[in-house]
């Protein structure tokens, strides 16, 4: 059976999402893993249980990680708990300036978790600062999105490779 890398994602103006699919396009490249790309509404406990490996996505919202991965932690943390111990763990994160608080969020809950963290967190930022930058459709800059990549396939081998 393939390792599987679940990728939990939510996105309110597109720049999560775009990021997200980066990473999960550079696990998909070549390596024997099978990706399981879920939008944090339609995930769950059971998707979690399931995978080897887990790559969290999330815009940085009011300081805080978006309300709807907040929902997902909600909902599968006790479900979860004790059945995922020291299974890895990556994190992006879109910001429009600092995407600090929203990583350190997700942190504490992957430590309640006792998952390991493979990778540093990967924040993006949008630099948007005005109601309407940070409302607007946002266009990832191409070297965002290889970073993202990169990491995707980073995560894909060292799992394909037995090292997480």
């Amino acid at each position: 059976m393939r390792p599987t890398l679940l990728i939990v994602h939510h996105s309110a103006t597109g720049g999560t999402q775009q990021i997200a699919e980066a990473a999960a396009a550079g696990a998909r490249h070549g390596e024997e893993v099978d990706v399981i790309f879920r939008h944090a509404a339609e995930s769950g406990p059971d998707d979690l249980i399931a995978a080897d490996l887990f790559l969290f996505a999330t815009p940085e919202m009011l300081a805080a990680m978006a309300g709807v991965m907040k929902d997902f932690f909600d909902r599968s943390y006790y479900p979860a708990l004790d059945r995922i111990a020291g299974r890895p763990y990556a994190l992006l994160v879109c910001a429009g300036s600092d995407g600090s608080n929203a990583v350190r969020q997700v942190e504490r809950i992957a430590a309640g978790w006792r998952l390991k963290r493979v990778a540093d967190p990967l924040i993006v930022c949008t630099e948007a600062q005005t109601p309407e930058a940070i409302l607007a459709p946002k266009r990832i800059a191409p070297e965002d999105l290889a970073r993202c990549g990169d990491l995707g396939r980073a995560l894909a081998a060292g799992l394909s490779l037995g090292i997480f």
